[in-house]
């Protein structure tokens, strides 16, 4: 018997052809298909808003005209953070949209919105031609970003993990967060090749285009496979059956999911803040605050988050093996631990100091984007998994991830101490330990039809200890 605080017995054979809930017989080929659908798309999406952050210091002297750099940086992330808000309003649209018509059409919406909002960004004339609409320009096209992004990644996982067998969920939803640093890492390889190819003269003209004009073609490849794809099974499972069609997912999603929503929100605010702090605000930190050189942080980030990719599969097997909660609290306790000590470590000034202190906060960080992936998807119901999970992880990537390079900008000039951030970081990591001693064990729990009520109920004993949850 399993019950919410403790994950399921592991199986001696978890890669089986059958799914050990069902006894279904497993189609190994169309799930890799799916996945790397899944994984294309991804890698698409997250580099096309990648590519701002690691543009950040020249974006600031292209479309804002300030004497202090520290100013010019703090407008260049407040558009950053500006994305992130509608977020949750993109969130909340996609995701009732993909519960009522499907994950897979809404996935091409957003792939194609992304790249056509970034490749927008690369021919946008800069302050000396149109002065202060250049900065409103770039703000429509960074919003438009942020919409596109609050359906991507939820309806992504939620799409892939649909797919796979219940015992190895986190194995196969990892190929989302390995995609996302995938396309950071492909981001910071780019913006290095062309800074050390171009120089900072011609990157500061006319460079720093090149990778935002990359995504329309890609945008293109990435729609064509997504387009070739079939529905998730659980989804058609609920349009079969016609429920698809009978709820509200926001108003439902917002009455019955609430306390889910909340608890797993807070342990995501971890995931978001480490995140963009590991993998946007690192290279403004060194070359700003450290004085680093363009080219030895970007080398140190692309090498960071490259390994981040690769290890990330890694963690996913593991977090099958050892359940969500502990793997949450893994996470939680490597953050809390090695974030001020990484920062440390990265402020001595050179190129080894740089990428230890990055591989130190970057275990911790990928263990939580990892977890969080299969999360999104095991702690909803089917109905209302696409809008759930797209309101709760935007919402805290709208507070979290999306201020984190302002805020760590913001913090290190109010107290003057450069460590300032890890400290923040540090925090919040305590929260999500607390978020995590809330989230009842997920691992093994049945999705799809006949099942989605296990979702709503295994929360219930955080508020009335009475009622005993259904096990499995």
């Amino acid at each position: 018997m399993t019950t919410p605080s403790q994950p399921p017995p592991v199986s001696k054979t978890p890669y089986t052809n059958n799914d050990p809930e069902t006894q279904d017989p497993i189609d190994r080929a169309n799930l890799r298909k799916v996945t790397f659908a899944g994984f294309a798309g991804t890698v698409v999406e997250w580099f096309d808003f990648a590519v701002y952050g690691f543009m950040a210091s020249t974006i600031a002297t292209t479309f804002f005209k300030s004497d202090s750099a520290v100013i010019g940086l703090l407008q260049t992330f407040a558009v950053f953070a500006v994305a992130f808000a509608l977020r949750p309003l993109g969130g909340a649209l996609f995701g009732m949209l993909g519960d009522r018509l499907g994950r897979k059409r809404v996935l091409v919406i957003t792939v194609l919105l992304m790249s056509g909002s970034t490749a927008a960004i690369g021919i946008l004339p800069g302050y000396d031609q149109i002065g202060i609409w250049a900065a409103v320009l770039l703000t429509v096209a960074r919003c438009v970003q942020g919409l596109s992004a609050g359906g991507e990644y939820a309806g992504a996982v939620t799409y892939v993990i649909e797919h796979a067998p219940s015992d190895e969920r986190a194995r196969w939803g990892s190929a989302m967060p390995t995609a996302t640093f995938a396309a950071f890492a492909a981001a910071a390889a780019l913006s290095f090749g062309l800074s050390a190819g171009l120089g900072q003269e011609a990157m500061n003209e006319w460079g720093w285009r090149i990778p935002f004009l990359i995504a329309a073609p890609l945008g293109l490849l990435a729609f064509w496979i997504r387009r070739h794809l079939n529905e998730s099974p659980l989804f058609q499972d609920i349009k079969d059956s016609q429920e698809a069609a009978e709820h509200a997912p926001i108003r439902q999603t917002l009455k019955v999911q609430w306390r889910e929503m909340m608890i797993l929100a807070g342990y995501i605010s971890l995931t978001a803040l480490s995140f963009y702090i590991f993998s946007t605000y690192m290279t403004t930190f060194l070359r700003q605050v450290v004085g680093l050189e363009a080219t030895p942080v970007l080398l140190s980030n692309v090498l960071a988050l490259t390994l981040a990719a690769v290890i990330a599969p890694f963690l996913g097997k593991l977090c099958d093996k050892i359940g969500r909660r502990r793997t949450m609290f893994l996470s939680a306790i490597l953050l809390g631990l090695t974030a001020v000590p990484g920062y440390f470590v990265a402020s001595n000034g050179s190129f080894a100091g740089a990428l230890t202190g990055q591989i130190m906060i970057m275990f911790g960080t990928v263990t939580a984007n990892v977890v969080t992936a299969v999360l999104l998807t095991e702690v909803f119901p089917t109905k209302v998994r696409y809008t759930a999970s797209g309101i709760t992880y935007n919402v805290s990537y709208a507070i979290f991830g999306g201020t984190a390079p302002f805020v760590a900008t913001w913090l290190i000039d109010a107290t003057d101490n450069p460590i300032s951030p890890a400290i923040y970081l540090t925090v919040i990591a305590v929260g999500a330990v607390i978020a995590t001693s809330l989230m009842p064990e997920t691992s093994g729990r049945r999705l799809g039809i006949g099942h989605d009520d296990e979702a709503i109920t295994a929360s219930i004993p955080l508020v009335n200890k009475k009622t005993k949850p259904k096990t499995h």
